[in-house]
């Protein structure tokens, strides 16, 4: 059996201590292809390109299983909180 959405869920918990995961398996349930969005303190003053690897290395073990992680967002906590209040301004327009 693949690697599943709890696993993914509990290894960047664990590595990366994020303050907002979200974790969708996209594979129909057979665990091949996740995709993660992931807001951590540890990206502070990192590139996109260095928080990317930060996730892939973190999930090292479940990689060797997975066929395809789409990394839709790595924000830092006050990048979070500007896209969210972002998001509310917009919708309240």
């Amino acid at each position: 059996m693949g690697v599943t959405k709890e696993q993914v869920e509990s290894t960047l918990k664990a590595k990366l201590n994020p303050s907002h995961l979200e974790v969708n398996d996209t594979s129909g349930g057979c665990g091949a292809s996740f995709v993660v969005e992931i807001v951590s303190e540890q990206f502070e003053g990192k590139r996109l390109l260095e928080r990317h690897r930060m996730v892939n290395a973190a999930l090292e073990e479940e990689m060797k299983e997975i066929h395809a992680l789409s990394i839709k967002k790595t924000l830092t906590p006050d990048q979070w909180k500007q896209q969210q209040e972002s998001n509310q301004s917009n919708s309240a327009a």
